[in-house]
């Protein structure tokens, strides 16, 4: 006996057939890109471009001395102080020739209205804190792209040649619209005699005020860590605050 075939299947069974294997891909596309490993780490949207400027005059948004440790004898420095303050934590002293030459800070000014500067030192461990407010006309970002090719830098003033070592850390946790993390080492000549001057600092920027807070010390100690978070911190919430 003859059996007859089977019926083929309806036009709109074919179609909806059709429409959950196309659906299946998809869920399939969307897991598999899900799934996929991203090297790195999540972090924050970082500043692109200054779209606002602080009022306030920086003085008045430098921490206060009682926000130092009592051991740090806290002053305000002068504008020519800072001009230096400045020069000792870059590690690059004005007028001195750096290779690679992009390295150089830029040119920068240092009346009242474009940076202030705080230091509270510790002369028992010869280590000094240093909360620098300056106003910035690139974003933090632009910076974080020059210390990636200046890790090492060697600097010729006048007869004294130094190394200067950097080394971007993970970036603090704070509420800024960018921030990042460095350890710097200014020596002699690398695998040369010298003292060692190291520096560990914190930088965040909000609207067009960059906040730099530096433990500085001579004997390559661990860093005061305690005592750098919390000046960078009372920085970073004035300014927010603004």
């Amino acid at each position: 006996m003859i059996v007859p075939d089977s019926p083929g299947p309806r036009p709109h069974s074919d179609r909806r057939a059709a429409v959950r294997a196309l659906g299946a891909l998809l869920v399939a596309g969307l897991l598999a890109g899900c799934g996929s490993t991203v090297a790195g780490h999540p972090t924050a949207a970082r500043q692109t471009a200054i779209t606002r400027r602080i009022g306030v005059p920086l003085a008045d948004l430098l921490p206060g001395p009682d926000r130092f440790p009592a051991r740090y004898a806290a002053v305000v420095l002068s504008p020519e102080q800072a001009r230096r303050a400045a020069a000792d934590l870059a590690g690059v002293p004005p007028g001195a020739q750096a290779d690679p030459a992009e390295c150089v800070p830029p040119q920068r000014g240092f009346d009242t209205d474009r940076t202030a500067v705080v230091v509270g030192t510790d002369d028992g461990a010869r280590a000094t804190l240093t909360v620098e407010l300056s106003r910035a006309e690139e974003p933090l970002a632009r910076l974080r792209e020059q210390l990636r090719g200046c890790e090492l830098v060697r600097v010729q003033h006048g007869p004294v040649a130094n190394a200067v070592v950097t080394q971007l850390d993970p970036p603090p946790s704070v509420d800024a619209d960018d921030a990042l993390a460095l350890h710097r080492t200014v020596s002699g000549p690398v695998s040369g005699p010298g003292l060692t001057q190291s520096m560990h600092t914190e930088l965040a920027q909000i609207g067009d005020v960059r906040i730099n807070a530096t433990y500085l010390s001579f004997d390559g100690r661990a860093p005061d860590g305690a005592a750098l978070a919390g000046v960078f911190g009372a920085a970073v919430d004035n300014v927010r605050k603004s």
